[in-house]
């Protein structure tokens, strides 16, 4: 049975920026939070579990320091005591973690037949058909909290999905799309964390400046809304108000608009298919325009190293995302430049051979070969 929109709500990433959002917006809801995870012990993670005194408590990674022995008793340690916390029947489960170890985690949401509230964009780019599958066998709720695509899930339904022509994400262009003549080979790495829009952790940011967060997003509607990637559109809406649309066979066109607050998907993943009031600030249309563009593809050449990646299918979503956390962080700890992270990804991905996905080994182990070959692609690089 599908978990219910009243179900208590476990958060995964609970010391994060979407897992403490989410919290805040429970605490508002006066919903009841009865698991908390997250991927280290820290000062962060112990103030909520002191917080919520009934929550079970899961830590992915074994301590290095010694806590009170009353909540050390408390604390499951290791990757399967978040998995099994997932798990928990039904619950409403907030996937909030960072990386590859979020997917076993939405597994085991899913097959337990919980509400899955997912922000781990891992989960369906490193393992889209296992998630899909573990949803038809437990027959629980995948609802997206990603912004875009919680506006096309609004947008699509009580519609069917034979009638939709495309759907169309929309990008902010990050901080780079609006200067043209700007080297951006010289880029910095101050420079590309400047987001205009959003305050996003540091891997997001620079995908947003890469456009590579925008690939995603297209492999991840894939999954989701079961669209051929022929009808996933991108366009450049520097605005950032409308979140995306939908456009119908009929020429219909849907949009969600508003104020660019993660808690709004948050509260919407929580509450569907019901609506409360939230403490986001209305959006104000006057002296506003509707500008759109097409995304700059040649400059930009990440986005279409996504489609490559999705319509290989695969393991090359995952291998995609891999490659593309190493040689991020590689650019953050300035060992290659801005323009390297895109041919690092498209090195790994031309060096990882196809092969399918039809595991949770299968998975892990094409993200795992997507690091090592981004790894041995930047260490060419440095013995040049």
């Amino acid at each position: 049975m599908a978990g219910s929109a009243l179900n208590p709500i476990i958060v995964l990433g609970a010391t994060g920026s979407i897992g403490r959002q989410t919290l805040d917006v429970a605490d508002r809801l006066d919903r009841t939070v009865v698991g908390l995870a997250t991927g280290s012990l820290s000062n962060d993670i112990i103030d909520l579990a002191v917080r919520y005194p009934d929550a079970r408590v899961a830590v992915a990674h074994m301590p290095d320091r010694t806590i009170d022995a009353a909540l050390e008793r408390r604390i499951e340690f290791g990757s399967d005591a978040v998995a099994s916390l997932a798990g928990s029947p039904e619950t409403v489960v907030v996937n909030g973690i960072v990386g590859a170890a979020g997917l076993e985690p939405s597994l085991a949401a899913l097959e337990s037949g919980n509400r899955l509230a997912l922000a781990n964009k891992e989960s369906l780019l490193t393992g889209g058909s296992l998630v899909l599958a573990a949803l038809e066998s437990g027959g629980g709720e995948l609802i997206p909290v990603d912004s875009e695509h919680s506006a096309i899930s609004q947008c699509i339904e009580g519609e069917s999905v034979d009638e939709i022509r495309r759907v169309i994400l929309t990008a902010s262009g990050g901080p780079f799309h609006a200067r043209p003549d700007l080297d951006l080979a010289q880029v910095t790495v101050v420079d590309a964390l400047a987001h205009p829009t959003w305050d996003m952790g540091k891997r997001i940011s620079i995908d947003s400046a890469t456009l590579m967060n925008k690939a995603f997003e297209v492999i991840e509607a894939h999954f989701l809304f079961s669209l051929d990637y022929e009808q996933i559109d991108v366009v450049i809406h520097p605005g950032s108000f409308v979140h995306s649309l939908v456009e119908f066979v009929d020429g219909v066109v849907k949009a969600e608009l508003g104020s660019p607050d993660m808690r709004k998907p948050i509260q919407r993943a929580l509450t569907w298919p019901g609506r409360m009031p939230a403490p986001v600030e209305p959006i104000d249309l006057l002296g506003s325009a509707l500008m759109f563009s097409a995304p700059d593809r040649e400059r930009f050449p990440a986005l279409d190293l996504g489609y490559e990646a999705g319509r290989r299918g695969g393991n090359g979503p995952a291998v995609l995302n891999a490659a593309d956390e190493v040689a991020v962080a590689a650019f953050l700890d300035h060992q290659i430049g801005f323009t390297e992270i895109v041919e690092v990804v498209a090195s790994a991905l031309s060096a990882v051979s196809p092969a399918p996905t039809a595991t949770l080994a299968d998975a892990l182990e094409a993200d795992a070969a997507g690091r090592v070959a981004a790894s041995e692609a930047i260490a060419a690089r440095a013995s040049r």
